[in-house]
């Protein structure tokens, strides 16, 4: 959420950050609306104040002059419940206006109408050449029998899975290294919840935009989250936090669900877009100082980049365009794993800073050395995801004999097993 001073002083920035970021946002309809409801909650209080002053002067009068003044606290009590009508209708419009204002991107984010205009930014590791025709993560799964997809469609649907054997071993190492790395850089690991109420949702920025992506559960009114970043960053929401205590720095590991919803026909082979996956989420509540937020922005960044170095995956880093942002976010780096069966680079994380838009909406804020509370600021990215990083992890281990070499730093986790084989 935005401070609505920000909006006022200047709408048409607010009305060009919509536009740069395809979402529909009515900022005319929303400065009326703040104009009308303002109006309504003075004129309240000028009436609160006015009767105040009656009520004290009524003892001291007598006949005419007290009749009137009971009458006009008649009219008063009239008008009071005719503004409250008003600001009853007016609330919720001026609250959902609201939640549809974007967040103006950073200067230094490129313009641009979607992903194919995200700008690359730098790349690491080479790309490796085969002397032997390749298998995809798919072919290789099922010959050595670490991927069921068909069973997987059988039982739970399209985009489902399972992993067995070493395919099992495997997921869980990338998520146990990246996991110890975290906390090895001084992270709090979180296990968190992954059912959450929609107040968590419209806090961290899902609700409204999201519903579709989600699996909700109307009974309970619950919904399961996409992301461990919902639980973790919304874990201090309507809290007024000590700056000492910033910034604070978790990482969780969770099981994640969304719908693909609107991905029909697309990425359908394999485990690239799937319905459920594990991921270990990296989250930074800081102060508000914008200057550090980028410097925390450019940490979670280094850090995921640490593992995809330490696994071994080539990969390149992409500012996201302001098209490709979502409503929430300042600026946006992705990561993206070569891998062969796409013959391109595929997204595996999404390093984000938001400033006080999370916090805004959360109410979660902290008390400075100055004695005045302020929004924290959020930042979020990916430290890995699996099962879509078992992609490039094993199109780009394989052998010519069909094995698959284990990256090193994740043996030990797999009893110090070098290669994968039938």
């Amino acid at each position: 959420m935005i401070d609505i001073r920000l909006i006022l002083d200047d709408p048409q920035k607010f009305k060009d950050a919509a536009l740069a970021k395809n979402v529909l946002a009515d900022i005319d309809g929303l400065v009326e609306c703040h104009g009308n409801l303002l109006t309504a909650k003075q004129r309240l209080q000028e009436i609160a104040t006015e009767k105040n002053a009656i009520g004290k002067s009524i003892p001291q009068l007598k006949g005419d002059e007290k009749q009137g003044a009971l009458a006009k606290l008649g009219r008063f009590k009239k008008e009071e419940a005719e503004l409250n009508e008003v600001i009853k209708t007016l609330q919720p419009k001026y609250d959902s206006l609201m939640m549809d204002v974007a967040q103006p991107a950073a200067d230094e984010v490129p313009l641009g109408a979607d992903d194919t205009e995200n700008v690359g930014m730098r790349t690491w590791g080479e790309i490796p050449e085969f002397d032997f025709e390749l298998k995809d993560h798919v072919e290789l799964g099922i010959s050595l029998d670490i991927i069921d997809i068909e069973r997987g469609v059988k039982l739970a649907g399209t985009r489902n899975y399972f992993l067995k054997g070493d395919g099992a071993l495997l997921h869980w190492a990338v998520l146990r290294f990246s996991m110890d790395y975290m906390v090895g850089q001084g992270y709090t690991p979180m296990c968190v919840p992954l059912l959450m109420r929609d107040e968590a949702m419209r806090g961290t920025g899902y609700f409204p935009g999201a519903e579709e992506q989600t699996y909700q559960m109307e009974r309970d009114e619950l919904n399961l989250v996409g992301t461990a970043e919902v639980p973790v960053t919304a874990y201090h929401s309507g809290e007024l936090l000590a700056e000492e205590q910033l910034p604070i720095k978790s990482v969780a590991m969770s099981t994640c669900f969304r719908r693909e919803a609107g991905a029909a026909g697309k990425d359908t082979r394999g485990l690239y877009r799937i319905h459920q996956f594990d991921k270990v989420e990296q989250v930074i509540i800081g102060a508000n100082d914008e200057e550090k937020s980028k410097e925390y922005h450019t940490e979670i960044l280094a850090n995921s980049e640490a593992v995809m170095q330490a696994i071994g995956l080539p990969y390149r880093v992409v500012n996201v365009c302001t098209g490709d942002l979502g409503k929430g976010q300042v600026q946006k780096f992705d990561i993206e794993a070569w891998m062969p069966s796409r013959n391109s680079y595929g997204e595996t994380h999404s390093a984000s800073r938001f400033y006080e838009f999370q916090a805004r909406r959360m109410n979660l804020r902290y008390k400075t050395s100055e004695k005045k509370n302020v929004f924290c600021h959020t930042l979020n990215n990916t430290v890995i995801a699996s099962p879509r990083v078992l992609i490039p992890i094993l199109e780009l281990n394989q052998n010519a004999d069909g094995s698959v070499t284990i990256p090193e730093v994740l043996r030990v986790y797999m009893g110090g097993k070098e290669k994968i084989e039938k």
